[in-house]
């Protein structure tokens, strides 16, 4: 029988999503409060980030920068998918934007996660694949892995597959890792890009069955 999952949970995140969107608990952050996530009952793809840096915060729209065309690239998703909360979930670790530090962006709000994340995952029964990107959404989402260097913990990827895969993360200020764990992108990626076509097939699938 056809899982009606699905109907059963959209009125509940849109009533999550106008929550969240209306939340105003960090009153100290550079920028007026604007959370930034997508979140929808048919997805089977998680993405787990960091936080929104500055532009996209000012854009209104999560990895819309070169970082964000790169992990559309990993993924094999065109924007027009990526940008579907029915294929593709995106929670960052905090929604907002944290400001800027000496060496970069701040790290997520910490009141953010308490806050929205048991809530959210709680939504969304049917994601098949949580891809983890930062050091911040590892300690969530695969503390056992946190001691690790990140290329150590990356190479034991098949022990978690294919539940979930931990990635680095796509900004070009990481070139150089890239550069040195080349297995990266020759072992890892095509096994991941695969999945992902896999799972964003079982939600058209889905669509078309009436859900």
């Amino acid at each position: 029988m056809p899982d009606s999952r699905p109907h059963k949970t959209r009125p509940e995140i849109a009533q999550l999503r106008a929550e969240i969107t209306a939340c105003s608990a960090c009153s100290d952050l550079p920028f007026r409060p604007r959370p930034l996530f997508q979140i929808g009952a048919g997805a089977r793809i998680l993405i787990v980030g960091q936080a929104p840096g500055r532009r996209t915060h000012l854009a209104g729209r999560l990895f819309d920068d070169a970082s964000g065309v790169r992990l559309r690239n990993w993924l094999g998703l065109d924007e027009a998918t990526f940008r579907d909360p029915e294929k593709i979930a995106i929670l960052p670790m905090g929604f907002c934007f944290p400001g800027t530090g000496r060496s970069g962006d701040l790290p997520p709000r910490p009141e953010c996660a308490p806050l929205w994340r048991t809530r959210a995952m709680a939504l969304l029964p049917d994601i098949m694949l949580t891809v983890v990107i930062g050091r911040h959404a590892q300690r969530w989402h695969l503390p056992e892995t946190s001691r690790l260097p990140l290329a150590e913990a990356m190479r034991d990827w098949p022990a978690r597959w294919p539940a979930s895969i931990l990635l680095p993360h796509p900004s070009p200020r990481n070139m150089a890792w890239f550069q040195r764990n080349n297995w990266f992108e020759t072992d890892l990626l095509p096994v991941l890009q695969a999945r992902v076509i896999e799972l964003v097939g079982k939600c058209v699938e889905q669509r078309t069955l009436g859900h």
